[in-house]
């Protein structure tokens, strides 16, 4: 007598493929949604520069002409500069307030030192500039200061002792137009203006160093989390202390190339240039909190304030005062659609 087989009536085929589980359908949503996020916090600034310069290609036609696109890149490219330094400092959770101030003495000293030579031109800026931002550092990073107040006194220093240059700003120093550091900001090469060579060159060094170097890791770990990066052994101080050398040397070179680029030293110049940075590098998706942050978007967030700028500018009938406004204005909705993406990856 044969005993009958029992085989369970929901039982698979061995061709078919079992449903995934549950849990499965429930975690890749909120990963979804979590990568959508990134990707708005990251390329969002991008998005929106590249509809901004359809939208003014299409309402101006000198928007995309040579000549517009030459001066706005070249324009840009100071900023960029200062910006660059600026985001190394935000992703800590810094911030520098000097960097116009900076970038207004880099400009007259650049000028100052170029009857003694490119040399003197270059590396007195540079030495300077690095020197303060190398002071803001230390008392950060070892006084336990707080970095506003800091940057803050280091802007009315600078500005101090731009003023005691220049004779109260009655004395502008000028550049001989034949000179070899001239030509490093009216000069061309491939067409495009020298100044914007050197920026490429310092923004494709400064992401290289930021995504590649252990000095990149240390820079996002103290931004992250200032203790747990110090219970892994990272340098704080020492990461701190670079970072705001980093932005008073990058201050004082754009300052020199602006100047090179003027042939002169104008004392007005940088007043307000650390909110210009600042809103560039946070509209190009770095937070304000640290921790987070691109190279890429920081140059982005420039070049979408020149375009608004130029826009502005464009039109005719509108006040310069405009510029702020909606520069402001842009940063405001920046920084909020920020916030609700960073709580909305916390959530999930």
């Amino acid at each position: 007598m044969t005993t009958p087989t029992n085989t369970p009536t929901d039982a698979v085929p061995p061709t078919a493929t079992a449903p995934a589980p549950s849990w499965q359908d429930e975690a890749t949503g909120p990963a979804r949604a979590e990568r959508l996020s990134a990707l708005a916090q990251q390329h969002g600034a991008l998005v929106t520069l590249i509809v901004a310069v359809s939208a003014a290609s299409l309402s101006f036609d000198t928007f995309l002409t040579t000549d517009n696109l030459g001066n706005m890149a070249v324009s840009s490219a100071f900023l960029a500069v200062v910006a660059l330094g600026m985001t190394f400092v935000i992703i800590t959770g810094g911030i520098d307030l000097s960097v116009g101030s900076l970038f207004a003495l880099g400009g007259v000293l650049a000028a100052w030192g170029s009857q003694y030579g490119t040399a003197v031109a270059l590396l007195l800026p540079l030495a300077v500039c690095a020197l303060i931002g190398l002071v803001n550092g230390l008392l950060i990073a070892r006084s336990r200061l707080a970095p506003f107040i800091v940057t803050l006194a280091a802007m009315l220093g600078a500005r101090g002792i731009l003023l005691a240059v220049t004779d109260e700003g009655s004395r502008t120093y000028l550049v001989d137009k034949d000179s070899f550091f001239a030509k490093l900001g009216q000069g061309e090469a491939l067409g495009i203006g020298v100044p914007v060579w050197i920026t490429l060159a310092l923004f494709v060094a400064g992401a290289v160093t930021l995504r590649r170097s252990r000095f990149g890791q240390y820079v996002y770990a103290v931004g992250g989390n200032e203790d747990a990066a110090a219970l892994m052994g990272a340098p704080v101080a020492r990461t701190k202390i670079a970072v705001y050398t980093l932005s008073g040397l990058c201050a004082g070179l754009a300052g020199a190339l602006n100047a090179a680029w003027l042939v002169s030293g104008v004392t007005i110049l940088g007043s307000g240039m650390e909110l210009e940075a600042i809103s560039a590098v946070v509209i190009g998706g770095t937070l304000l909190t640290g921790g987070f942050g691109f190279i890429s978007g920081s140059l982005v967030g420039v070049l979408l304030l020149k375009v608004i700028q130029n826009v502005i500018n464009q039109i005719g009938s509108l006040d310069s005062a405009y510029q702020q406004v909606v520069s402001g204005a842009f940063l405001a909705v920046v920084v909020m659609a920020q916030t609700w993406l960073g709580r909305r990856r916390r959530v999930l």
